[in-house]
């Protein structure tokens, strides 16, 4: 068979594809895995009493911004990973920025305060369970942002999974917000990094197998 007769042939039926697919899908999932994981906090961990008064107190929405940022910026990589060929640059250097931002506070803050008080501010009281509850938390999230990465067109897997598990990382820690008690800008540099590290990494182990088309 000749090309120009075998390229009719695989066109034949193709139909354009909704330029909003991708978005559409990262939605359902992002609203899924944000609901179920405040429904796991709230059923396991509860929220913390005073949250009516923290949402007056701008340093409460400072502590939101961070894994708000995070999760902006690695649905805008993840998203560009499910587009085969898709450059990724300006959304990995927006996902480094944003990472960047909160050390250059957490430093500043700590470069600013006592020696002796310095251990207090990266430790906290919670250090020990917070990147585990924010890893287990981010579950639900994976899950779900799994499901709508399968559904597309990813080739760089290990990468893709790493953007999926950070993006369900920064979910977890916008649900484990609403309990966690330390209020130090370095405990949050800290160990929320190392809770959302926990299911990027597991994203890049399991990419091959959360992502198979069934």
């Amino acid at each position: 068979m000749r090309t120009d007769q075998l390229i009719p042939l695989l066109a034949a039926g193709l139909l354009p594809q909704d330029r909003h697919a991708i978005l559409r899908r990262f939605c359902i999932a992002l609203s899924a895995g944000a609901v179920a994981a405040v429904v796991a906090l709230v059923s396991s961990l509860g929220i913390r009493p005073d949250l009516p008064e923290l949402l007056a107190a701008p340093f409460f929405w400072g502590k939101l911004a961070f894994p708000l940022l995070m999760a902006f910026a690695a649905v805008l990589v993840a998203a560009r990973l499910a587009i085969p060929g898709a450059s990724t640059r300006r959304a990995w250097l927006a996902l480094i920025a944003c990472y960047a931002a909160i050390w250059v506070v957490a430093l500043a803050v700590l470069l600013e305060a006592p020696a002796n008080a310095r251990l207090a501010l990266l430790f906290g009281h919670t250090w020990s369970s917070c990147p585990v509850y924010i890893a287990l938390l981010s579950v639900p999230g994976y899950v779900a942002l799994s499901w709508a990465m399968r559904g597309l067109a990813p080739t760089r897997l290990r990468l893709a999974g790493m953007a999926v598990g950070l993006l369900s990382g920064a979910i977890g820690t916008l649900a484990y917000v609403l309990r966690c008690p330390e209020m130090s800008v370095p405990f949050w540099a800290l160990w929320y990094s190392i809770g959302m590290a926990i299911p990027m990494l597991a994203g890049c182990l399991l990419a091959r197998v959360s992502f198979r088309w069934w």
